[in-house]
């Protein structure tokens, strides 16, 4: 059996946070195209950002002491100030901080998004 994902919530909560479908592992589906999601599950957000051809990665500069920055993803547009980190640095940062992966899978017409957010609901300059 899949391992269930549990959102964060607190005080600093969006409102794309209280309209999204929760996807709690991997076998979730969005329930129509161009619907928000939410989900913490590690292997849900690689997933969605492997079949996108993106890698994790930090906006340099950002980093704190030996910790990864702001968290991204680099889908390859030849961005200089994305650096690319391994899935274990991105996913521990990610769960340090208490942040929901908001996302799409499709835009409403059917075509695969790249839209995404991190939030922490207990922080509001997450």
């Amino acid at each position: 059996m899949a391992e269930r994902s549990t959102i964060n919530t607190g005080p600093e909560s969006s409102d794309s946070l209280k309209y999204s479908q929760e996807i709690g592992s991997p076998d979730d589906k969005p329930e129509r195209d161009g619907r928000s999601l939410v989900t913490t599950n590690h292997d849900v957000i690689r997933q969605w950002a492997e079949a996108r051809g993106a890698t994790p990665a930090t906006v340099s500069g950002t980093e704190h002491e030996d910790r990864a920055g702001v968290l991204r993803f680099d889908f390859g547009d030849d961005s200089d100030r994305l650096e690319h980190i391994e899935w274990d640095d991105w996913f521990r940062t990610f769960d340090e901080r208490g942040l929901n992966f908001i996302y799409q899978e499709t835009k409403s017409d059917g075509s695969q998004s790249n839209f995404f957010q991190l939030e922490n609901p207990n922080r509001e300059d997450a």
